[in-house]
């Protein structure tokens, strides 16, 4: 079994309430009815009730066992209408533009999930992820104690020429441009926390630079060794080690040499790199030339799963990202 389909296999042994905004999309409509078909999770879809269905008979499919919703039609518009009016009206959000608010896709599904009656959300492949990550902020909210919200791409290698095979984390690859070692620290926590929750494993976590144990003396590593020490205060449960390069956080013989006593060794699983243009280049790298398989981006630190697909995604990025937000849901207490 692949790491991907213990994924799939967790969200089906416990199957939660999954809403896509974008249900007029072809992508979406044939990685939510696969995803339905196969007990993934208890899926709805937003949209225009007709051009819903004209989707699915474009693909000569019938949306068995999926819930269509019309913002503009739906028995709950006025009371997510008012819900959103008494939770915006500090920012001068009047009734009128609470109304309209929930009229759209994106918002009617984020308040679906606050009140309860979906357990996670997924968009993104035709908002961009500053509208998506918007919405959920605004309306689902951060989890309590949580000071900021990040991502992570969850990496999966499982390729003969993969020198290690199994399930990985890349942070933050989609959200905080240039973390602080304050902010690095909550990312690299938060992350170890949701590979746990993903995997049921336990989290080493690499600290990434371009320097190793103090091997280089600038500004940027000094970030990097500062968050590590706050990491370990704020959580001293955690395996954790930093400043390391990539090399000697997953090469053996390179962690040796570079890294010996590292708590972490070669055996990191968790990787966080000290900035978004770091992350964003070397999930990238990782995928395209690496011939990983990247998942995400993946939202943490909100207080119920709201995840956000790339506009280049295919139905089965869809597909497994409602596996991933249905076992974020599932596991969201633990």
């Amino acid at each position: 079994m692949t790491p991907l389909d213990a994924i799939v296999s967790a969200a089906k042994a416990d199957p939660r309430r999954i809403v896509l905004a974008e249900g007029e999309d072809p992508r979406i409509v044939a990685g939510a009815l696969r995803a339905a078909r196969d007990g993934l999770a208890q899926i709805t879809l937003l949209g225009s009730e007709d051009k819903v269905r004209s989707v699915f008979h474009a693909q000569d499919e019938k949306p068995d066992g999926i819930a269509i919703v019309d913002p503009a039609r739906s028995r709950l518009l006025d009371e997510f209408a008012d819900a959103y009016h008494q939770l915006r009206r500090h920012k001068g959000v009047d009734a009128a533009a609470a109304r309209a608010a929930m009229l759209e896709p994106l918002g009617f599904a984020a308040m679906m999930v606050r009140s309860g009656h979906a357990e996670g959300t997924i968009a993104g492949a035709v908002c961009t992820t500053a509208e998506t990550v918007r919405a959920a902020l605004q309306i689902i909210g951060r989890a309590p104690g949580i000071a900021m919200v990040s991502s992570f791409f969850l990496m999966l290698l499982s390729e003969p020429h993969h020198p290690r095979q199994g399930v990985f984390v890349f942070a933050d690859c989609a959200l905080v441009v240039e973390p602080d070692a304050a902010e690095l620290a909550v990312i690299a926590t938060a992350s170890a926390d949701s590979f746990v929750r993903m995997t049921g494993k336990g989290a080493k976590v690499a600290m990434l630079s371009f320097s190793t144990h103090g091997s280089a003396s600038h500004e940027r590593v000094t970030k990097v060794i500062d968050a590590t020490a706050i990491a370990r205060q704020a959580r001293p449960d955690l395996v954790i080690d930093g400043d390391l390069q990539f090399d000697a956080a997953f090469v053996p013989s390179v962690a040796a040499r570079k890294a010996p006593g590292s708590p972490v060794g070669a055996e990191a699983n968790v990787f966080v790199f000290p900035s978004l243009e770091a992350a964003n280049i070397g999930y990238k790298i990782a995928q395209r030339i690496g011939g990983a398989q990247a998942i995400g981006p993946v939202l943490q630190g909100l207080a119920k799963p709201a995840n956000d697909l790339s506009r280049g995604c295919n139905a089965d990025d869809v597909y497994y990202l409602i596996a991933i937000t249905a076992v974020q849901a599932a596991r969201s207490g633990r």
